[in-house]
């Protein structure tokens, strides 16, 4: 589907992202679900336009994919305008970092299956969560994707869990791991594109 440059497409409500569609487009045949997938979960849902630009952000910085990060980013600035893309941009990073810490520390917890290591305390600061530049249902919301790119249960679960306390529905919340599940999955089909064909 073709859009004008810098408009919004009536039908999705998706900014062109002429950045991210350039770079999809590349993609090799074997990722073809992927394009159409990118497009449905930034389009429709439940979540907000800004809510969705913000998850799929966060999910860019955590795939730890150059090339798709910075397509994503410069098409959500452009999406978002001046006014609010600074507080998006800082929680969106504050989340992949502190996820980056957080999955790799309560996963240990969660596999050890030891209740003596959940006496210790972890400290680890994290005052982000409880003061994030957005809202903190919206950083709830990236920090949810994050870890369930990253895997660990007992957070996808706490998170899950302030989410629903902050007001959000099940359905919410299934839409933010939907954008995380196809950014991750972009994510990983872009480093298919120098793989020979048939190289196991």
């Amino acid at each position: 589907m073709q859009l004008a440059a810098g408009r919004e497409d009536p039908a999705t409500g998706v900014n062109d992202m002429d950045n991210t569609k350039s770079l999809i487009d590349a993609l090799p045949e074997a990722a073809k679900d992927l394009k159409l997938n990118l497009q449905s979960v930034l389009g429709d849902g439940t979540l907000s336009r800004e809510q969705r630009f913000g998850v799929a952000l966060a999910c860019a910085f955590a795939s730890r994919n150059e090339a798709l990060r910075d397509a994503l980013a410069q098409d959500v600035r452009d999406a978002l305008g001046d006014a609010s893309q600074d507080a998006w941009f800082e929680d969106a990073q504050a989340a992949a970092a502190l996820m980056a810490m957080n999955n790799v520390y309560y996963r240990f917890r969660h596999m050890i299956g030891k209740p003596s290591y959940g006496t210790l305390p972890a400290k680890l600061r994290m005052g982000r969560i409880a003061n994030p530049k957005t809202s903190k249902l919206d950083f709830e919301l990236m920090c949810l994707a994050v870890s369930a790119i990253n895997a660990c249960e007992m957070c996808v679960r706490s998170h899950e869990h302030s989410l629903l306390e902050l007001g959000a529905s099940e359905a919410q919340v299934h839409d933010a791991v939907r954008i995380a599940a196809v950014v991750n999955g972009v994510a990983v089909s872009l480093e298919l594109q120098g793989a020979p064909a048939g190289d196991i």
